[in-house]
């Protein structure tokens, strides 16, 4: 319960060090076996990515301040990537690097992989400790 200064405090602390989100098949529901780790959505983590979207749409815009669809979706994919702080994924059996480019790579896979990852970033229960 978040009772006072310290219960907070502490809350924005665990969602610092992320929980562990595990790809569901979004076709059966079933574990993939690909998990990545997300700070939540009160974490530095989370408010520096935020930043960092709003610069990289500033530094997109044209001298109408007009952002293209292109460079927003650039700039979306690069924040929630930014929210990633772990994985356990492989490619042709072997683990893949963890690193900002294969994130963003991995998110532009396909959409279910984004959604999925951008919920759980968002989902203040799932990063929520029992205490």
């Amino acid at each position: 319960m978040l009772n006072d200064l310290s219960a907070i405090l502490a809350d924005a602390e665990d969602q610092e060090r992320g929980a562990w989100c595990d790809l569901l098949d979004p076709v059966t529901g079933r574990a993939t076996g690909i998990r990545f780790r997300v700070a939540g959505p009160d974490s530095r983590t989370q408010a520096k990515a935020r930043l960092a979207l709003s610069d990289e749409l500033a530094e997109a815009a044209d001298a109408d301040g007009r952002v293209s669809a292109e460079a927003r979706e650039k700039a979306r994919l690069n924040s929630l990537a930014r929210c990633v702080l772990a994985w356990e994924i492989e490619e042709d059996g072997k683990p893949v690097p963890f690193s900002h480019a294969n994130v963003v790579r991995v998110l532009r896979a396909a959409t279910w992989v984004q959604a999925q990852v951008d919920a759980f970033a968002a989902d203040r229960r799932a990063h929520r400790r029992t205490r």
